[in-house]
């Protein structure tokens, strides 16, 4: 009825809308009509479709921006997997995905734009209505002209307009509207094909806002609803129903939208009764048709589709007259005013509802397109980030316990190296006493043993055996084997006497010293060879070499008489420590002298006296002559009678007789080696002290080299602790710059969520309900 246009009317000029105060006005204070005003306020900026020109701005820089975070994190992710094990394979192809996903999303967002789709009966006005809401006469219309086809009009950047189909992407100049219209005959096209009309936007201030105008052919000339829906109807945001208002709503108008409400969820709807103007033939008919008119498709609109309610069905039902719109605006270009295009009475009560028709079509379309455009890039970009949240917090989560970890293994680590040390420093000590003592006792045991061997050393040389001449060449061979008897004999009894005894104690003390060792030794390397000790037993080698220590030894085995005067003296001479004259004489094997015990170094100048005094001795007895033995004989014939001294002298006849005879072989061969032993003791008791020294020192380096071969492998094991810090500190560093780096992505998939979150409640609404 009247009522609700005038409230209608007077809510448009209250400020409900933005700048509308002008809308009521044909001209300027002068009263001469401004032809620029009507544009003017299409390109104000508090216009509704700038909202979504600048929502659509703001998503597309968001993704722009989430594309090139999103294509970062994924080389993040990638180089992952070479630098340390926090990441898994499922994390890189999920961030590939995304990589991919907002790539589509922002080829999607830069294609979006705001559609409305006209549809109604043939010859209703839908093209009209698209010229007059353009202000150009765009599409052809009028008598003869009849959209056969959908014809989808954008803008472009281009100065000269153009169409293209979908055969084919050539585009085809369009100068004017006739041209236009021919182009569009010769074109042989199915009813649902589409005609894609690109006009420049300096030509249209509407298509400068991202607007897409749809225009269709009849519904009632085909009955292929289907197809119009799915290929140009399910991305619409407004449906623009043109109706014939000399008539009343059709069954083939309800039955298509009935349609598109199936497959729609409470689709926009306006219902455009166009052609009000014949109402100004019958005024006093005009508030019951319009009642009837706004009755049914209110009905239609509130309980058929139920797409709106009664009171929002209102604001969406209007009574026009594109015609007369279209011929005002035309005349406003011509600098004319608008009420010059007038077709009938009333033109001004048609014209202010024909823009409050395009206010709240704006305002809905713009509303519409934000959220069906935008909300779910919205929530789809949230989900992104939050999943790309959830993997970089879980890899700086994973960073974080992996350096603890790392921390922790570090500090085992050196502590374990500590231990070794002080361990090591306390077995180095406690080794290097017992090296000492063995050694000292090796060295003891030796010279204790070789003392006694050198006491023996006459049961040794008697037991020899080898032919025996006094030809020179036979005796040298003799002495040479005797050597080589005499070495062999003393190694093999020091052998027998200590091989045994060194051999498990040295066992002992390299099995304990292993032990020790080996427990700083991890276990994979305790059975390496170079860990366990050696299986064949320890043998000391004992270096006597007789032949050099016996090479100065010259034998004496002339006959000397036991009781000649020589020997006399050289016995006398004994006593005092002389073991052998100058000329020879068997004599006894002296006593030995306590093992260790320094030789007496004037034992040599003291036999060199006695030998000589013995030299002189004999030298004064001989020197006397045949005169001192008369003398002699005289002396004892007168004490004693001449048959004892026949006696005696008989006696000692036989005596040197017996020794003479018993002068064989075997007699020289005992005397060269009661000779040989008392050169080769005297020698032997000089190499004593450095024999026994020897076989300590073999000890030493024996035991020495196996414990420096174990504190080798100790050192390699604190090396490869060493190695093992190295290169926990350089995983530590690097799991330090991934979190880092991690961290520093996370809280950029926040500052996005949170984007996206004001995004929303900017263009939206103030809650966006997440859809995980």
């Amino acid at each position: 009825n009247m009522a609700a246009f005038v409230n209608r009317s007077i809510s448009m000029m209250s400020g409900d809308g933005p700048n509308i105060g002008h809308l009521l006005s044909f001209g300027n204070s002068n009263g001469n009509y401004d032809a620029g005003s009507s544009r003017a306020n299409r390109k104000s900026p508090f216009s509704p479709l700038k909202i979504f020109v600048q929502g659509k701005k703001k998503i597309n820089t968001i993704y722009h921006d989430m594309q090139v975070y999103v294509k970062e994190t994924e080389g993040f992710i990638k180089g992952l997997s070479e630098k340390c094990d926090v990441s898994n394979l499922n994390d890189y192809q999920l961030l590939e995905g995304y990589n991919s996903k907002v790539s589509s999303i922002i080829d999607i967002l830069s294609r979006d734009h705001m559609k409305v789709a006209f549809f109604g009966r043939t010859s209703n006005g839908k093209s009209t209505v698209i010229n007059a809401m353009l202000h150009d006469k765009i599409l052809p219309s009028g008598i003869g002209h009849t959209t056969n086809c959908f014809l989808k009009v954008e803008g472009c950047d281009d100065q000269e307009p153009y169409l293209t189909t979908e055969d084919s992407k050539e585009r085809k100049n369009v100068k004017s509207v006739s041209q236009l219209g021919n182009a569009l005959c010769e074109e042989k096209l199915g009813e649902s094909s589409l005609v894609s009309i690109y006009w420049p936007k300096n030509k249209c201030t509407l298509l400068c806002d991202d607007v897409v105008l749809v225009d269709s052919p009849g519904i009632d000339v085909s009955p292929n609803l289907d197809e119009w829906i799915d290929k140009h109807c399910l991305d619409a945001d407004v449906f623009v129903l043109v109706v014939n208002a000399e008539s009343t709503l059709m069954v083939t108008e309800k039955n298509f939208f009935h349609k598109v409400s199936s497959r729609l969820s409470k689709p926009n709807i306006f219902i455009l009764n166009n052609r009000w103007d014949a109402s100004a033939s019958e005024p006093e008919f005009l508030d019951d048709v319009r009642k009837q008119h706004m009755d049914r498709t209110a009905d239609f609109l509130v309980n058929e589709l139920k797409v709106c309610s009664k009171q929002q069905a209102e604001d969406r039902i209007f009574f026009v007259s594109a015609k007369e719109v279209l011929q005002a605006r035309l005349q406003q270009q011509k600098g004319q005013p608008p009420h010059t295009g007038a077709l009938a009475e009333g033109f001004q009560n048609r014209y202010f509802e024909f823009q409050d028709f395009e206010r709240k079509f704006e305002e809905c379309i713009s509303k519409s397109a934000l959220k069906t455009k935008f909300e779910q890039h919205t929530i789809g970009g949230k989900v992104i980030c939050g999943d790309i949240y959830q993997v970089l917090d879980r890899i700086y989560e994973q960073c974080q316990k992996n350096k603890s970890d790392k921390k922790k293994e570090e500090i085992d680590l050196i502590n374990k190296k500590e231990n070794i040390d002080r361990q090591l420093m306390t077995i180095t000590c406690e080794m290097k006493e017992r090296i000492c003592e063995m050694v000292e006792d090796v060295e003891q045991k030796v010279s204790n043993a070789l003392s006694d061997e050198i006491r023996r050393l006459s049961d040794l040389v008697d037991e020899f055996s080898s032919p025996f001449h006094q030809d020179p060449i036979i005796l040298n061979k003799y002495k040479c084997e005797l050597n080589v008897y005499v070495e062999k004999g003393l190694g093999s009894n020091l052998r027998a006497r200590l091989t045994s005894a060194l051999a498990l104690n040295m066992e002992s003390t390299q099995q304990d010293m292993t032990y020790k060792m080996v427990q700083l030794i991890p276990e994979h390397m305790r059975h390496m060879s170079g860990v366990l000790p050696r299986r064949e037993p320890f043998e000391v080698l004992y270096r006597l070499n007789c032949d050099n220590l016996c090479a100065d030894f010259q034998e004496d085995i002339r006959f000397r008489f036991t009781l000649g005067i020589t020997s006399l003296i050289n016995r006398f001479l004994g006593r005092q420590g002389s073991k052998i004259t100058v000329l020879g004489g068997r004599q006894a094997i002296p006593r030995s002298i306590t093992p260790l015990t320094p030789l007496d170094e004037s034992a040599p100048a003291a036999q060199e006296d006695w030998s000589t005094l013995s030299r002189l001795a004999v030298s004064s007895v001989a020197s006397q002559g045949a005169m001192g033995g008369l003398v002699i004989s005289g002396v004892l014939l007168k004490a004693i009678g001449w048959r004892i001294i026949f006696i005696t002298a008989g006696f000692y006849a036989c005596l040197y007789l017996y020794e003479r005879l018993t002068w064989t072989n075997n007699a020289m061969e005992r005397a060269l080696k009661q000779q040989y032993v008392y050169h080769a003791t005297k020698k032997l008791r000089m190499i004593v002290d450095l024999t026994s020294a020897n076989c300590s020192h073999q000890v030493q380096q024996e035991l020495t080299g196996t414990f420096a071969r174990l504190c080798h492998i100790v050192d390699n094991v604190k090396h490869d602790i060493d190695k093992d810090i190295d290169n926990i500190q350089q995983t530590t560093h690097l799991l330090d710059e991934v979190a880092v780096n991690s961290r520093t992505f996370r809280n950029r998939a926040s500052h996005f969520t949170n984007q996206l979150q004001l995004f929303h409640e900017q263009y939206l609404g103030p809650n966006l309900e997440d859809e995980d």
